[in-house]
């Protein structure tokens, strides 16, 4: 007869997470400073807002909060490698900005509130590295044009973030900081190139950041980490102080968990700027606010066409096809008129349509021409010298190998994002569609060290037009996919209203597990579970003597174990496996955790298994040699 046994977890006094390092520049919470039990965890800006304004906190407080988060789980725990550098200064401009609150008032929304800024703007805080180790002594001493923006009103520049080295990639690797992780599954990349800032916002390090878009970089990470990034109509935002990849198609914009949020940080970082001729264009199409003109109920009776040819065909393609045609049916249930849209000619036209490779090398140099003692001028430098990471060698050398800036496959790719554009303007006006949408990438975040497949980032990137990327759902194991709606230039404003509309609908913002809340000022700690197999009455001829040792990091999803027994009592196990389900409703086994050569080990849990843990609906089963059936259930429960 199986003998079932409700097992009660206990906590256990060690803390998550391995000592390491800090990043460069990265500063520690404040010891001395005591944090409030106030929990940021999903907070809005308007949530921070109306707690710095009835006492409950206040920006200095914000800080620690967030520096707190970022030192129990950026470089410990799950380790996401997502910060670049802190910001020493950011404490005193919290300081300053409480002062001025108490006795003038706010600026405004973004006043006092931490935000997160991409390594590849300038910042006269923190060096400028773009993610490279041959960039990293560079340190201008000024502000990029949107961080200066962004300060004036009230912001506090947190921290920078990594990315993609010199933005050339969309996994987040870089030879100045290593690899970032995706925090809704460590194993797999965080987007590109501003992948450090969609996972620290996606793991609540700061309220939101800025990212920069040459061809997918702010919509990518957005799609992998469950949030909403805006690439803007080329020219409704200056480059001035950001390091270029490619002067035609860089834009800097922001990334948030709602669009709400998103739509304060454009109101504050759009705009002309004298240095940088390309915002000329956008005079005269930027509304007095884009908050202000947010509408709520914007999808119903909406035009939304579908691009079907950016959907992928090959099976690979296909989970992330079903997930966002469940989210155009909830659309379609919602009153918006869904349609698939044809745009003739379209792979055609995208095809040899970037501007990247002609660009890069001579913008690169031209950028660093005018840096005060840059550390290198070149790429050839770089190259020359060895100062990269290999996953990135044979782009830079392909780039590299450009002679002119202004040549055949220049001049054609021109004349094709001219074509481009038209093309989808057409589109959506001959049809009065509000929209274009289609997936933000056909696939699923890549496992780290693959290559990311179906991108589908040109169409915007290479037409100039505005692309809003918003959540679409979930893989069955947890990780988010995201869709992109294109529209008309400068149609932000109703990009961002269908955008409230979606997230309204479909609810999809999750916070990630690895990153939970804190509790005073500290991750989780790990629990562990001590299973004395000998207290099992019903095995027979004796009991069992032998203690199962399981202990569970909830940060990482990993379960180490370890079984001690007498030789005897091991010779009697024939398998120990751990199942879903429970003792009066077992499910299929999915861990073996004995036999095995060193009778310990470590496993990772999936999505699915961390809510079935949750529930308690986890069983760890003993079979014994020569016997039918378990032998001894044990229930886990996780309880603190």
């Amino acid at each position: 007869m199986t003998h079932s046994l409700r097992v009660i977890v206990f906590a256990a006094l060690v803390c998550v997470g391995v000592a390491g390092a800090p990043a460069s520049g990265q500063r520690k919470p404040d010891p001395t400073t005591q944090l409030p039990a106030f929990d940021v965890m999903e907070k809005s800006i308007d949530d921070l807002q109306r707690a710095m304004a009835d006492g409950k906190v206040t920006a200095r407080q914000l800080v620690d909060i967030y520096l707190a988060r970022i030192e129990a789980y950026d470089k410990r725990g799950p380790a996401l490698n997502a910060v670049m550098a802190v910001n020493p200064g950011a404490r005193a401009a919290a300081d300053a900005l409480d002062a001025e609150r108490a006795t003038k008032g706010p600026r405004g929304p973004l006043h006092g509130i931490p935000i997160l800024v991409k390594d590849n703007y300038e910042t006269i805080e923190m060096p400028t590295t773009a993610g490279s180790i041959a960039l990293a002594t560079m340190h201008p001493k000024r502000d990029a044009f949107q961080v200066q923006r962004l300060k004036a009103a009230g912001a506090i520049v947190l921290a920078k973030t990594t990315m993609h080295e010199l933005a050339a990639g969309i996994v987040t690797v870089g030879s100045g900081f290593g690899q970032t992780k995706n925090p809704y599954d460590l194993g797999r990349n965080p987007g590109g190139s501003s992948g450090g800032t969609g996972a620290a916002v996606a793991a609540n390090f700061a309220i939101a950041g800025m990212g920069s878009d040459t061809c997918g970089s702010i919509r990518n990470p957005a799609s992998h980490n469950n949030l909403v990034g805006l690439r803007g109509t080329q020219g409704l935002s200056s480059r001035t102080g950001i390091v270029p990849l490619s002067t035609t198609q860089d834009i800097g914009g922001p990334i948030a968990r709602g669009i709400d949020d998103l739509a304060i940080l454009l109101d504050a970082t759009v705009g002309p700027d004298v240095s940088d001729p390309s915002t000329e264009v956008a005079a005269g199409h930027i509304p007095r606010s884009y908050r202000a003109g947010l509408k709520a109920d914007a999808l119903k009776g909406a035009r939304i066409g579908v691009i079907r040819n950016l959907f992928g065909t090959a099976p690979e393609d296909q989970e992330v096809t079903v997930i966002l045609n469940r989210a155009l049916d909830g659309m379609r249930k919602a009153g918006a008129d869904v349609s698939d849209a044809v745009i003739p000619g379209l792979d055609d036209l995208l095809r040899d349509s970037s501007m990247i490779a002609s660009d890069f090398k001579f913008d690169l140099s031209e950028y660093l021409a005018k840096v005060e003692n840059p550390p290198v001028k070149s790429l050839g430098e770089i190259l020359d010298r060895g100062l990269y990471h290999a996953a990135l060698e044979s782009t830079f050398r392909m780039r590299n190998a450009v002679d002119a800036r202004d040549n055949e496959a220049s001049r054609r790719a021109r004349i094709k994002r001219v074509a481009i554009r038209q093309a989808v303007e057409a589109v959506i006006r001959e049809n009065r569609y509000a929209a274009l949408v289609y997936p933000t990438l056909r696939r699923r975040p890549s496992r780290i060290g693959e290559p990311q497949s179906g991108t589908t980032c040109q169409l915007s990137a290479h037409s100039g037009l505005p692309a809003l990327a918003v959540p679409a759902g979930f893989t069955p194991d947890g990780v988010p996919v995201g869709m992109d709606l294109i529209g008309e230039a400068f149609t932000e404003q109703d990009l961002l209203s269908l955008g409230l509309g979606i997230e309204k609908l479909l609810n999809l913002r999750r916070p990630p597990f690895s990153t939970p809340a804190l509790s005073d000022g500290k991750a989780p700690r790990l629990v562990t579970l001590v299973l004395d197999l000998a207290k099992s009455a019903s095995v027979k001829p004796a009991p069992l003597r032998a203690t199962l040792h399981l202990t569970y990091d909830e940060v990482t999803s990993r379960l180490q174990y370890s079984l001690n027994a007498e030789q005897s009592s091991a010779q009697r196990i024939g398998a120990i496996w751990i199942h879903a389900g429970t003792s009066e409703k077992p499910r299929a086994a999915k861990y073996r955790l004995f036999p095995e050569q060193e009778r310990s080990g470590t496993l990772t849990l999936t999505a699915a298994d961390r809510e079935d843990l949750r529930k308690g609906e986890m069983l760890v089963r003993v079979y014994l040699a020569g016997q039918a059936g378990s032998a001894i259930d044990l229930q886990l429960t996780m309880k603190r």
